[in-house]
């Protein structure tokens, strides 16, 4: 994991993507060959929520997880969402080498990160907001992108009404490649929602950090 810090981190080439709302980074920051090296540790180190953690309710009946997660983060650190109430394991090294380089990059130390696992193209994740209470609305959501790349999806939260409140905005669609970090910057997780829309098509596996800064007590 130290290659990470042979990257050249002036060097990255940043594109900027900025509407109604939406303020978004996005880079190829991580080198292939480098990234390899990152999603085999990733595969050999991580371990999955299983049981209850492994479910979420919707409209009150419990489904599997469309995906496999985890969580870690600082000592103490527990993060909400869905009704559920997500524990945050000890970094392990792999994650912890992943989290010095975003602050190398962007000067933010953060305390929690969520992994999800996309096994293949059914797996995915639905229309949401990051804007849960526990997290600081001042600093951006960083996204690590590892293995298959997928289709991202957001979309304005008035595009997403019914009747004469609902505004023409398009989606924005990004391709999350291999090695990528997003940046989702104040104030996106407030006003456009986000998806990983399914894709049978695609077979890989992907693996997907994202790092959220929190309001400590």
């Amino acid at each position: 994991m130290n290659s990470l810090q042979k990257i050249d981190v002036p060097s990255i080439n940043w594109k900027t993507i900025r509407k109604e709302g939406l303020n978004v980074d996005y880079a190829v920051a991580i080198p292939r060959i480098i990234a390899n090296g990152i999603l085999k540790e990733l595969e050999k180190t991580l371990e999955y929520f299983t049981g209850d953690l492994s479910k979420i309710t919707v409209f009150g009946k419990v489904h599997p997880l469309p995906r496999q997660q985890v969580a870690y983060g600082d000592a103490g650190v527990t993060y909400r969402y869905s009704g559920k109430t997500i524990p945050a394991l000890p970094w392990p090294a792999p994650v912890l080498a992943l989290r010095d380089f975003l602050e190398t990059i962007k000067g933010i130390k953060y305390e929690f990160v969520l992994v999800n696992k996309y096994r293949n193209g059914n797996d995915h994740m639905g229309e949401h907001r990051d804007n849960e209470p526990e997290l600081d609305p001042d600093y951006p959501i960083a996204s690590i992108s590892f293995g298959q790349e997928r289709p991202f999806v957001l979309k304005h939260k008035d595009a997403r009404k019914a009747g004469p409140d609902k505004k023409p905005i398009p989606p924005v669609k990004i391709d999350l490649e291999h090695g990528s970090i997003l940046f989702m910057n104040p104030p996106t997780n407030e006003i456009w929602y986000h998806s990983l829309p399914t894709r049978k098509k695609l077979l890989g596996v992907r693996i997907n950090l994202t790092f959220r800064k929190m309001r400590m007590k």
